[in-house]
């Protein structure tokens, strides 16, 4: 069984420790249990809330001395530096081969480890510059929802956990586990790549223009030569623009939209899938699928069912 222990300090924020515990804590009807759960703070005692009540925590730091996935849900305020026994409680964890993962503000209590440096990872956009800033040896990348290293992994925002969360637990345990798990929360199973923030990236208007003008074109036979040549340059400039103003490539780009038009009709429709995979440029139900699979972690008919509760 794999063991998740969540890392509190006052004020917690309730939220942010309840998707923890709705993925990796919450026993569900049909669902193979695969990970046990629990909490521990560097004070064992009443830890007050974000919700104005406080909680009793039982646990220390020599719980994280056992645990698999370690998760720090926020940490505030973020100038609050993590005391000694709890920075050698993470590198002594992460040591071991715990995998130590943030939300939000977390990041900020695993970054002061040194775990980051010389790494990507994300926060919330609110405090990118502020976390790059105080730890310039991380690649702070704000429009990235979540980044995952393997051995650490930061999430954005609150939201951006759960993805993150319901991404480990189908590399865990395969995306069929995650997409059942996520049916039973009534949660899409996914986003499609490149997972960004919700955030709109700055860019310049002739870049804005061919975007436009595919978004409404998403049916047809478009293909990276097309933008380029929409834009009057090589395709080799235009993926440089990519690059440099939304940090993805054109086909990337071009295949999330699709798939986001293929979730919104799977959702908001009952079209059949051969004709969403039409109306969105795949071609094929065939295809859709494969490239649904690979990049949401489920088939268009489960999001459907899930995406409709």
């Amino acid at each position: 069984m794999h063991r998740v222990v969540a890392l509190v300090r006052p004020v917690q924020s309730t939220f942010e420790l309840g998707c923890a515990v709705e993925v990796f804590g919450t026993r569900r009807p049909g669902v193979p249990a695969h990970y046990e759960f629990a909490v521990c703070t560097p004070r064992p005692g009443p830890v007050p809330t974000s919700a104005g009540y406080t909680m009793s925590v039982p646990h220390g730091l020599p719980a994280l001395a056992t645990a698999d996935t370690v998760i720090i849900p926020g940490w505030l305020p973020v100038t609050a530096v993590p005391s000694p026994a709890v920075l050698d409680a993470l590198r002594q964890a992460h040591a071991r081969g715990a995998r130590l993962v943030t939300m939000c503000s977390g990041v900020f209590a695993l970054a002061a480890t040194g775990l980051l440096d010389g790494r990507s990872a994300t926060s919330h956009p609110d405090r990118a510059e502020q976390l790059q800033r105080r730890y310039p040896r991380i690649r702070v990348e704000s429009r990235r929802r979540f980044v995952d290293h393997g051995d650490v992994a930061t999430s954005a925002g609150a939201g951006a956990g759960l993805d993150l969360f319901l991404h480990l637990v189908g590399r865990d345990h395969g995306a069929g586990y995650a997409a059942a798990l996520a049916r039973h929360m009534v949660l899409p199973p996914g986003q499609p790549e490149p997972p960004v923030t919700a955030a709109p990236p700055e860019r310049g208007p002739a870049l804005d223009g061919v975007l436009d003008w595919a978004e409404a074109r998403l049916d047809a036979d478009l293909s990276v030569a097309d933008l380029a040549a929409r834009l009057h340059v090589s395709t080799r400039t235009l993926a440089r623009r990519f690059a440099d103003e939304l940090g993805t490539s054109p086909g990337a780009w071009l295949l999330a939209r699709r798939l986001a038009r293929a979730r919104d009709l799977l959702a908001g429709t009952d079209l059949p899938v051969e004709a969403v995979a039409a109306r969105v440029g795949l071609r094929s139900a065939v295809n859709l699928r494969r490239r649904f699979h690979a990049h949401v972690g489920t088939t268009p008919g489960a999001y459907r069912q899930a995406a409709r509760g």
